[in-house]
């Protein structure tokens, strides 16, 4: 049963004002799970993947730069070879043959644009050593000026913690804060955060805004069940740390259609986690440390073979 009562609504001009600094954001970064690349059987979808790729390309057309954080790389091995994931080290394995697939079909499709796109491939110690840390921020700071679009996953093949505990939402969250992005985007294959499952209560309403209502809203999303590795309560958590440090999230469903383009419009799309100022608010200061993002304790220990949308 939905709980939408125990969820206070953020005041509507609060609400106005993050949608339009979301519309104007110069740089976004779109994050995408697994399963919004896949298809039933864990194969990469390219359908999919393309309409990701028409996604991020409207934003290009209306000037933005874009980092793409995406998922997948697993699962698209799951589906290649038709082998599970159901230990770490085939886990890893998997993701070395479905990272190459995966990065082949994006350039296919960003070919028809016309862009040039970059592989990059991070672990947690790139975050957690300040000289790596930096190398990954000018990188990309020169991609982005070149008008490349990086694309960025976890390095599973050696990075067994992200393996584990499925960091890429909260790699987006950090790569926001240290990159100087104006805006974070995960789409997942819900249209936002609900006051119930979607899935299994009919009652289920979309959370308009996330701001002071924060712990409501966390407690209802650890009450429906949302536990899954990678899951919406990562999200969550990713789009909450990213608001805190002055970054606008938005949760959106990856099928929607034109949501990009829609939010570079100012629509009332997905979930928006309001930008905290730390003078206004007395939070921490924005762009503080995103080292300090990714890997925090107490994650749950999920393997990728698992049903999720990390």
């Amino acid at each position: 049963m939905s709980d939408a009562g125990s969820v206070g609504a953020v005041d509507a001009t609060i609400v106005e004002r993050a949608r339009e600094r979301a519309a104007d954001a110069e740089r976004v970064l779109v994050k995408t799970g697994t399963n919004s690349l896949t298809d039933d059987a864990s194969r990469l979808d390219r359908v999919k993947l393309d309409e990701i790729v028409a996604e991020v390309m409207s934003l290009r057309e209306h000037g933005k730069s874009v980092v793409l954080v995406s998922s997948g790389a697993v699962g698209a091995g799951m589906g290649l070879i038709g082998r599970d994931a159901d230990t770490l080290e085939r886990s890893q394995a998997l993701s070395t043959v479905g990272q190459s697939h995966l990065m082949r079909h994006y350039t296919q499709s960003f070919d028809r644009f016309d862009q040039t796109v970059a592989q990059i491939l991070v672990t947690r110690t790139d975050f957690h050593t300040p000289e790596r840390f930096e190398n990954l921020r000018t990188t990309v700071e020169t991609l982005l000026e070149w008008d490349v679009v990086p694309i960025v996953n976890e390095n599973d093949a050696v990075a067994t913690d992200e393996l584990q505990i499925g960091d890429n939402d909260m790699i987006s969250a950090a790569i926001a804060t240290g990159i100087d992005i104006d805006l974070l985007v995960t789409l997942t294959d819900v249209d936002g955060v609900y006051t119930g499952n979607p899935k299994h209560d009919p009652d289920a309403r979309r959370i308009e805004a996330v701001d002071d209502n924060y712990e409501a809203v966390s407690r209802i999303v650890d009450e429906t069940g949302a536990v899954e590795f990678g899951g919406i309560d990562t999200k969550v958590e990713a789009a909450r740390d990213a608001s805190e440090h002055g970054v606008p999230a938005i949760i959106a469903g990856s099928a929607d259609p034109n949501v990009l383009e829609r939010i570079a419009d100012g629509a009332s799309v997905g979930t928006i986690f309001v930008p905290r100022d730390a003078t206004e608010h007395g939070g921490v200061s924005a762009r503080d440390d995103p080292i300090e993002l990714v890997g925090e304790p107490g994650r749950r220990v999920r393997y990728r073979g698992d049903d999720s949308d990390e």
